[in-house]
């Protein structure tokens, strides 16, 4: 029997999550308070806190029996994975929770498959939620008023919410292989490499499902979720400049475990050096203090870009070279020898061939190359069709198509 769990801290708001689990089998819906608390209290949990402590890899004294609140919280988030990892009767997860319950929730959430129902009700649901959501599929709902009781306002939030998740579980249909659907392909792109991922998908999309990525951030992780999810059976991995933004400090970094998923799971993957050239900062005022003497360009008003140096290149290059000799599956690593993004071209104010020919170098240095993980080096702009083409011709030789 499928259940929707309701995940909060019993000790603070036992009435509130009576409330919301009331609404939600009003609708029709087996409902579970799981207790997420981390002091003993009498509370109205289906799943006391104790169950769920006794996940932790360390037991239940290391939840419960700590001092340190921030510590047992970590903690309890630990377990609290693991526990609803342990169930396959998950139909729906909704959660509330003020700063500490939302940090303690929203890693289980991200952890669960995308499209799964998920809802979390929180108090700093107004301001800047991309820690919580992450890359997935996590909605979001502002409390408006804070946990301490019930009252006309907070009902009738939770009982929006209530309703919502029931919307949710009720037209939930998981994703299903279709035999006769296109095999579905993740591309990243950014506003420079633009034309060379337009060119891609236009040769591709009659055979295949192509999946863009705005490479943001979130937009690399976002494809690399869909990979782990098993929705996507191979990619072209253009737009790398997340990596950029990694290791020098910038707003769209990727995390430290970027490409691992293709390491862990094999499926076929191009890549390339995409818009390496640049870190991406706020406006202009807001550079840091060491990088205001260097070679900076104004995209927009909200958007300075930063030239990579050719220490900074040969950092970079390395790292990815040992990235990729992680993976198992088929691999080809295209090199555009003639720039890396549109501004990166002669008379462009991102040029530096001895910047670029750093990166490649390193690449290839480290790179460990085999019958199945290969260097390719394309004699042209990213941007331009000879390189396009070349990219569509090996994916289509790897895939067979």
């Amino acid at each position: 029997m499928k259940n929707v769990y309701v995940i909060g801290t019993c000790d603070t708001k036992n009435e509130e999550l009576v409330f919301l689990r009331s609404v939600i089998q009003k609708n029709g819906h087996n409902a579970k308070i799981v207790d997420v608390g981390t002091s003993a209290r009498p509370s109205s949990a289906d799943i006391s806190n104790e169950v769920v402590a006794s996940y932790h890899p360390l037991g239940r004294k290391a939840v419960l029996d700590l001092s340190d609140r921030a510590e047992a919280i970590k903690n309890m988030s630990i377990a609290l994975c693991k526990f609803i990892n342990s169930n396959n009767d998950v139909s729906g997860v909704i959660g509330i929770g003020g700063s500490g319950g939302t940090a303690l929730i929203a890693p289980m959430m991200q952890m669960l498959p995308l499209t799964v129902p998920k809802l979390l009700i929180s108090t700093v649901a107004s301001g800047n939620v991309a820690p919580y959501v992450g890359a997935t599929d996590i909605s979001m709902m502002y409390s408006v008023v804070d946990f301490l009781g019930l009252n006309p306002i907070l009902k009738s939030i939770l009982t929006n919410a209530g309703n919502s998740i029931s919307g949710m579980v009720n037209g939930y249909v998981k994703p299903q292989p279709d035999p006769k659907s296109k095999t579905s392909i993740g591309l990243t792109m950014f506003g420079v490499t633009t034309v060379c991922v337009e060119s891609i998908t236009d040769a591709l999309r009659k055979d295949f499902e192509c999946l863009v990525f705005h490479a943001t951030g979130t937009g690399g992780q976002s494809m690399e979720k869909l990979a782990e999810s098993q929705l996507l059976d191979a990619v072209i991995d253009i737009t790398t400049t997340e990596v950029c933004d990694y290791f020098m400090g910038g707003v769209f970094p990727c995390l430290e475990s970027r490409f691992d998923i293709f390491a862990a799971n094999g499926m076929p993957y191009i890549g390339s050096v995409g818009a390496l050239d640049m870190v991406n900062f706020g406006p202009k005022e807001t550079i840091p203090q060491k990088y205001k003497n260097r070679n900076l360009f104004v995209h927009n008003a909200q958007v300075t870009l930063m030239r990579t140096t050719t220490d900074e290149n040969k950092k970079m290059g390395a790292w990815i070279a040992e990235k990729l000799n992680k993976m198992h599956g088929k691999v080809s690593f295209f090199l555009p020898m003639g720039g890396v993004s549109v501004i990166d071209s002669p008379g462009k104010p991102f040029y530096n061939p001895d910047a670029n020919k750093a990166l490649f170098d390193a690449i290839e240095q480290n790179l460990i190359q085999t019958k199945s993980r290969k260097l390719i080096k394309i004699n042209s702009n990213i941007n331009d069709p000879v390189f396009s083409n070349k990219v569509v011709e090996e994916f289509r030789s790897i895939l067979n198509v």
